[in-house]
């Protein structure tokens, strides 16, 4: 079993930034790839950034060039950088990842259904 649980969340102002983490415990040696996910209200839940057990990423086209996900695999903790947050960057963030009990190569994908577990969320709010 694998606890995802993130933080890092809050209001910030139009141009503002922010860093969320996901720190995970329980069993992760096979567990990857890793992925950030957000839904706003009203409207379906997006993959936006995903990081494989090495360097490989994908990202959403609506963030490629202002978040930046990472991994600290020594302390098992996702990142997700957010820059230049705008209005539609309002959302519930979620981490997600694909835990297994075999060593296996999967690559990075933003597909909600490639992902086993799941935290519960923080909330990211933008103002302008």
């Amino acid at each position: 079993q694998v606890q995802l649980v993130e933080s890092g969340g809050g209001s910030v102002q139009v141009g503002g930034s922010l860093k969320l983490s996901c720190k995970a415990s329980g069993v992760t040696y096979n567990c990857h790839p890793w992925a950030w996910f957000r839904q706003a209200p009203g409207k379906e839940r997006e993959g936006i950034a995903s990081i494989d057990n090495d360097v490989d990423t994908a990202y959403a086209d609506s963030v490629a060039d202002r978040f930046t996900i990472s991994r600290d695999d020594r302390r098992d903790i996702l990142y997700l950088q957010l820059i230049n947050l705008q209005p539609e960057d309002t959302a519930i963030y979620t981490c997600a990842v694909y835990c297994i009990n075999r060593a296996i190569w999967r690559p990075p994908t933003l597909e909600a259904s490639s992902y086993n577990y799941w935290g519960q969320g923080t909330q990211v709010t933008v103002s302008s």
